[in-house]
């Protein structure tokens, strides 16, 4: 049983025939159409965001499975807050060179929108602990800026450490 595996970025849901995945997949003759379907049905939770996905094939009789990777946590924010970029640096620290413009990022994600990141993301982040999984979305924001609930980010690890929102975190 000789196996091959394709490596590809797809947008979520929005796989085709045409370039990168066709290709690959006209050497192992498979029918390209139910590959496609499969990967759009698998990915299609991820609208709009480049998912990471591995097409491994059995050469002998044609099966394949589809294995879907988990796009990275500032993908998933930006998604939620629908905006294009999220800030440079964390909190104003970042120092724009000679002759750049400052462009002022401020947006705010809601605790249940940080919570359904880390759903999503819960098996990626390798956590036993629900709530460390929430944590380390919390620490992305911190980075890129993000409020949460109109609160800075430490604040809002600080409250989980307190116990503040254990009822949401089972």
């Amino acid at each position: 049983m000789a196996k091959t595996t394709i490596k590809l970025l797809v947008s979520g849901g929005k796989a085709s025939a045409g370039p990168p995945l066709g290709p690959s997949l006209a050497p192992m003759k498979l029918n390209i159409a139910d590959v496609v379907a499969k990967i759009n049905e698998m990915t299609k939770d991820f609208s709009g965001i480049d998912v990471p996905v591995e097409v491994i094939i059995d050469k002998d009789t044609k099966e394949f499975e589809i294995k879907i990777g988990s796009p990275p946590i500032a993908s998933l924010i930006k998604k939620e807050l629908k905006v294009e970029k999220l800030a440079r640096a964390a909190w104003g620290t970042y120092t724009p060179k000679e002759g750049e413009k400052v462009v002022e990022f401020h947006e705010d994600i809601s605790f249940d929108q940080v919570v359904k990141i880390a759903k999503s993301k819960e098996v990626a982040l390798m956590t036993h602990i629900f709530k460390n999984a929430v944590k380390e979305v919390i620490g992305t924001c911190l980075s890129c800026g993000v409020t949460i609930n109109g609160k800075n980010p430490k604040e809002i690890l600080r409250e989980i450490n307190a116990g503040n929102f254990d009822d949401q975190l089972k």
